[in-house]
């Protein structure tokens, strides 16, 4: 396909026959007329995901093709509005449009704004003006845990409900090791499990404070621990082995080749 080079351009053809290929395909094809709002959750959820890996691997082709992906779902979900007369694409539109407005009064209108700390804060003012009763509402409970607790945390220290320096995180979270240790000493399975919650609680509080968001650094982690366990499976292969055959001390040597090799890449480029 030829790239398009009109950057600045609204899209209104393309745009429009987007839509009527998607119209079409829920009047013509049996799987997309089958489909409800419902039924698309787990694929919507996939595809966030697909697009949140193409940005991580800095893959522009492949982001280009998964944002596609998501509009698609987006486009069904409003088309299956349409259909049963809920709601029509032009009200998502519509509704995304004033939410943008309302909530840019330092854009759209006379109130000044210093920096990006003050538009946030300024957001959970209006948000709290359109009728939320909690500065918490509006986070999905449907988040991964560790993110969830990540945008809880940040949206409570918004109101100053927040430790002031690292060092008393880092005290708190001793304090949650010390008592999920005391709680294996003990064969109640709900104080272990209360107590583990607190203590990742903590780390995910500490994580704040060293500017990292959790989600992506225990993501990176284990897409590391992939790659080396992988790398195990491949090198045993290569020697004719079975990694369920192998011994833990081979497996170990291969894990710190791996990391290794790892380093160098990185070192190199």
């Amino acid at each position: 396909m030829k790239r398009r080079t009109d950057f600045g351009k609204i899209p209104v053809d393309e745009f429009s026959r987007f839509i009527s290929i998607v119209r079409r395909l829920r009047r013509e094809c049996p799987w997309d007329r089958k489909q409800t709002h419902r039924s698309l959750r787990e694929t919507l959820i996939e595809e966030t995901y697909e697009v949140i890996d193409a940005l991580d691997r800095s893959n522009l082709p492949a982001l280009k093709q998964e944002l596609g992906d998501l509009l698609l779902h987006i486009a069904m979900q409003a088309t299956i509005a349409e259909q049963a007369q809920e709601f029509s694409f032009a009200d998502v539109i519509e509704t995304i449009s004033a939410k943008l407005v309302r909530r840019h009064p330092h854009v759209f209108g006379k109130k000044r704004l210093r920096d990006a700390a003050e538009v946030v804060r300024s957001w959970e003012v209006l948000k709290m003006k359109e009728g939320r009763r909690s500065v918490l509402e509006g986070i999905p409970a449907g988040l991964p845990s560790l993110q969830r607790a990540y945008r809880v945390q940040k949206r409570a220290s918004l109101s100053g409900f927040d430790w002031k320096r690292p060092a008393q995180v880092w005290t708190k979270l001793e304090e949650e090791l010390r008592e999920l240790r005391q709680a294996t000493r003990v064969g109640n399975t709900r104080r272990r499990e209360q107590e583990f919650g607190d203590f990742l609680f903590s780390v995910v509080n500490y994580s704040r404070f060293l500017r990292v968001n959790p989600e992506d650094a225990l993501r990176g982690t284990v897409d590391r621990f992939v790659r080396r366990f992988q790398y195990i499976e491949r090198s045993l292969a290569r020697r004719g082995r079975d990694i369920h055959n192998a011994t833990l001390p081979e497996m170990d040597a291969l894990w710190e080749e791996a990391k290794a090799k790892h380093k160098r890449r990185k070192t190199s480029r």
